[in-house]
């Protein structure tokens, strides 16, 4: 039976894969929504490429200019208000708005969808507790996107849970493993930005140079499978060809093996608790390979322990820990602050802000949209 899907974030990365594996699925989904921010022209292709049944823009000053399009090109798709589309019934929603701004919308696809998609570390990070609260009173299943949590989740069909002796996600150690902290100092945007294994958008790249993609998958994978932070570990991966494991307390350990492409962790979503053929997708085993691992620089790279940190101390702590490092990123990028600046400007704002712990997504929102302003502020400083 063909499944319906709402893509939220149709024209980020993940929801461009999400499009290719659609396409390629010979008829098995069908797209019923597709969500976008502001990219209106990646829209308009993709409207035309698949001539979606709803179709929805964040940005309202580009709803004219969408409405007066789908007129001409897909009579057939209709056009919903960015408020009305997330509460949209679906057999599948993808959840790859990026950032804290996803958070409302998983809620809402949780609430609308048999089954979420998600690649929205943040919206864990950020608001974990209530989205398990969901969850349970939904009763919708999460099948994680990222490619860690995704290897994690296949691996966990081996064995139960009370028999998981640890989770080990790896880190590819992005492009500046091995270097010092002074080396660090004077490293530039676009070395940032050059990725050694994957191909993704700007923030999550520099995420993972910093090892902070880690750090907030690190609390995305204690809310996925609700193990303690104790065993939780990271291990640096170079070749990213396993994509993690699980100890199990027999002392067996299980990995995943894949090519680094999104679409394979998004296939696997799609699709589960089965599996399409898919010769694209081919591991390629000829020849001779290596595998390698390494600890973490949790010294150099400080990121990593202040997910760990604020994993452990709670909402608050991880609203400022996700708010904080989304500013210092961009800013960053903008070529306001340094490289290493955006672990000490996080650590900065954890130190500096008091916050109460948050209840409703209301209030994460209110307390996220405090954390930003403060730390532009701080940007604007200059002193990082």
């Amino acid at each position: 039976m063909q499944k319906s899907i709402n893509i939220l974030g149709s024209t980020g990365s993940i929801g461009a894969s999400t499009l290719k594996i659609v396409r390629g699925s010979g008829g098995a989904f069908s797209v019923n929504l597709l969500l976008a921010g502001r990219n209106l022209e990646k829209l308009k292709e993709q409207i035309q490429e698949c001539h979606p049944h709803f179709v929805s823009i964040y940005d309202s000053d580009k709803v004219p200019d969408l409405r007066r399009f789908l007129k001409k090109n897909s009579p057939g798709t209709e056009f919903l208000p960015f408020d009305t589309a997330l509460k949209l019934d679906c057999d599948i929603a993808v959840s790859a708005i990026v950032g804290t701004a996803g958070l409302l919308p998983t809620i809402h696809a949780i609430r609308h969808a048999k089954r979420v998609a998600l690649a929205n570390k943040e919206s864990l990070v950020a608001g974990g507790d209530l989205i398990r609260q969901e969850c349970a009173e939904t009763g919708t299943e999460i099948i994680p996107v990222d490619s860690e949590h995704n290897a994690i989740h296949q691996c966990l069909r081996a064995g139960k849970p009370k028999e998981i002796e640890s989770l080990i996600l790896t880190a590819s150690g992005g492009p500046f493993f091995g270097l010092t902290h002074e080396q660090l100092q004077s490293v530039t945007v676009n070395e940032a930005l050059n990725h050694p294994t994957w191909s993704m958008g700007s923030k999550v790249t520099i995420d993972s140079a910093t090892l902070m993609n880690k750090g907030l998958e690190v609390i995305e994978a204690h809310f996925l499978f609700q193990l303690p932070y104790s065993k939780i570990r990271v291990k640096v991966h170079p070749q990213s060809v396993v994509h993690s494991m699980v100890e199990f307390r027999d002392g067996s350990i299980l990995a995943q093996i894949g090519i680094a492409d999104m679409q394979l962790p998004i296939q696997y979503a799609l699709y589960y608790p089965g599996r399409p053929e898919n010769q694209a997708f081919r591991f390629p085993l000829e020849g001779s390979f290596s595998l390698d691992f390494h600890d973490p620089d949790r010294v150099t790279f400080r990121c990593l322990d202040l997910a760990y940190r604020c994993g452990e101390a709670g909402a608050a702590e991880r609203i400022v820990l996700n708010g904080a490092n989304e500013v210092a990123v961009r800013a960053f990028l903008a070529g306001e602050i340094s490289f290493t600046g955006i672990p000490s400007l996080i650590e900065h704002m954890l130190n500096r802000i008091d916050v109460p712990h948050p209840h409703t997504v209301e209030e994460v929102v209110e307390l996220d949209n405090r954390v930003r302003k403060q730390t532009e502020t701080e940007v604007r400083s200059g002193l990082f």
